[in-house]
């Protein structure tokens, strides 16, 4: 019987049980493997990590584990400059594009708010949703984490937060992306980009209480009509509210 050790970093031990978090784990193995397939049967998806070190130095997810060998894992750095050493990725995640599945209903609609590009995919099957990322390039967001451990699923994060106003903070916060936030760009609908439209343009659509409203925005793929009333003015505080957040220190 061979054996390796396992060491998990950061967020990673999100996906451990609490018991076995920020420790030096042990496996036990007859037939060797992948590192990616260690890694995944640990309960990690592979699209959470950026890093792995085996005895020091950095492999690519193929890489074979051995007996004795000391894995160490990490996550998607934003703020530290690993530049010098292989990434388990061969490119940054930098121009997201998202896809949601079933569960993230209400963050892809806070998501499209912010001005993401942002697919919901409320229908469709996990193979199909696999398929999109990989035709698309898309980042897939999920609370499914074996979705996540999909082959063909090569950008993905695992939603923490259950509340979608705290999962909009954490992506926002995960991907560093408060600074690239156009809000009320994107049809909160059908995720299309926004038109402005004169008040001629959609006056015979408008109800009588907008009779002073002279600016709109239409949606040139389902025709929705945005305006700056009350629902507006609380999405604006929300995404300043998240714009903040960014700006203070993790504790």
């Amino acid at each position: 019987m061979s054996a390796a050790r396992f060491r998990f970093y950061a967020e990673l031990n999100d996906f451990l049980p609490e018991e076995n978090r920020g420790k030096e784990l042990t496996r036990d193995f007859s037939v060797g493997g992948s590192v990616k397939d260690f890694v995944e049967g640990f309960g990690v998806p592979h699209t959470e990590v950026d890093l792995i070190l085996v005895n020091g130095e950095a492999v690519d997810s193929s890489c074979r584990i051995c007996d004795g060998d000391l894995v160490s894992v990490y996550p998607v750095f934003e703020s530290l400059d690993i530049s010098t050493v292989s990434r388990v990725r061969a490119a940054p995640l930098r121009e997201l594009r998202f896809l949601l599945d079933v569960h993230l209903g209400r963050l892809a609609a806070y998501l499209r708010m912010a001005g993401f590009d942002t697919l919901y995919g409320s229908q469709a099957s996990d193979t199909e949703l696999a398929a999109i990322v990989a035709h698309e390039r898309r980042t897939l967001l999920t609370r499914d984490r074996y979705l996540l451990m999909r082959t063909a699923v090569e950008r993905g994060y695992w939603v923490r937060s259950t509340e979608p106003k705290e999962q909009l903070l954490e992506v926002v916060r995960r991907f560093d992306l408060a600074g690239s936030m156009r809000p009320f760009t994107r049809c909160m609908e059908c995720n299309t980009l926004l038109e402005e439209a004169g008040r001629e343009a959609v006056s015979e659509r408008l109800p009588p209480r907008l009779k002073d409203k002279q600016v709109f925005r239409i949606c040139p793929g389902c025709r929705r009509i945005y305006w700056e009333g009350t629902h507006h003015a609380k999405m604006s505080e929300l995404l300043s509210h998240v714009r903040l957040a960014c700006q203070k220190p993790l504790p």
